[in-house]
């Protein structure tokens, strides 16, 4: 290999693991451990803290520096950040004019093949389908997560500032939310991010208490479903519907649809309320009996009773 090839090579091969015996690397570049010194000196005059580890056959760690080095990324990495930064206009971070100019950049440096793959890539994103919150504020709640410190914020429609311990900064059904434990009232709470306006200074430092369920996903996916901490609908039932099992399953979401014939078919759902429920299997309009279930049945009985006041 050139010297050009070379240093490319041994750079890709330090950003793969945090330590690299100095035998190992020669032996996988076919190069002598003088090589090795002389190229590990090259590349920290480029601008990358390159660290030598003690041990029997001693070694090299590539470590954060002070500047920004040229970067070194493989074809997937270059696939992975096009579709990131074309997708980033989706996210509601406020990073949108950010993203186009740094995939003009990146594209302008690609070899042809790269950038043909690129271009391939086009999809279309949809403004809006998460809720816009400011970069500064995403940085300040993440910021306060990661160094376990106490929150106080103004948040929109509550007349009294909020203090929180800020556990995690997730995105799901649309919005930014910080899942966090409320200090005032003693339990854990969803905040809209795009509804926060951060207070300064921060407070203490905590003690991070656990998730209920221990996986964040876990719970903000039961909270949305009605359940503090076990990621099921509370309710769950079964019905009978006349219409055949193709015309349900493309409208059944997470439900379960079984075939009973070329026109009938069962459908079990769920849903955080018993009325939420029978309502949801009205919008297939079409004859239904219930599968056991007397709280359902009772639910389109309420249903029967409010539908028929409303057309009075």
């Amino acid at each position: 290999m050139t010297t050009t090839s070379r240093l490319l090579r041994l750079l890709s091969l330090l950003q793969t693991r945090k330590d690299w015996p100095g035998g190992l690397l020669a032996d996988r570049l076919e190069i002598s451990h003088r090589t090795v010194r002389r190229d590990v000196d090259r590349l920290r005059e480029l601008g990358y803290n390159i660290q030598a580890t003690m041990g029997p056959d001693g070694g090299y760690r590539l470590d954060a520096g002070s500047e920004l080095p040229p970067l070194l990324f493989d074809d997937d990495q270059v696939i992975a950040l096009a579709v990131a930064l074309q997708a980033a206009t989706a996210t509601g971070a406020g990073i949108e004019e950010a993203a186009v100019r740094a995939l003009t950049t990146v594209r302008q440096v690609m070899p042809s093949r790269l950038r043909h793959r690129v271009d391939s890539l086009r999809f279309t994103t949809i403004p809006g389908a998460t809720d816009a919150v400011a970069p500064d504020i995403l940085v300040a709640l993440s910021t306060a997560v990661r160094d376990t410190v106490v929150l106080r914020f103004d948040y929109a429609g509550s007349s009294a500032p909020r203090r929180v311990e800020p556990h995690h900064l997730v995105v799901a059904q649309g919005h930014w939310f910080l899942v966090a434990w409320d200090l005032e009232r003693n339990d854990w709470r969803l905040f809209r991010a795009d509804r926060v306006s951060p207070r300064t200074p921060t407070g203490p430092r905590f003690t991070p208490r656990e998730i209920p369920g221990r996986d964040v996903r876990e719970y903000v996916s039961a909270r949305f479903k009605g359940s503090d901490e076990v990621n099921a609908w509370p309710c769950r039932g079964t019905v009978i519907l006349h219409l055949p099992a193709s015309a349900v399953l493309p409208f059944a979401g997470d439900g379960t649809v079984v075939a009973l014939g070329p026109d009938r078919c069962s459908l079990e759902v769920g849903a955080w309320s018993w009325g939420a429920l029978a309502a949801s299997f009205g919008r297939f309009e079409a004859t239904m009996e219930v599968e056991g279930q007397p709280e359902l049945s009772a639910a389109f009985a309420e249903l029967a009773d409010r539908y028929t006041a409303t057309a009075r």
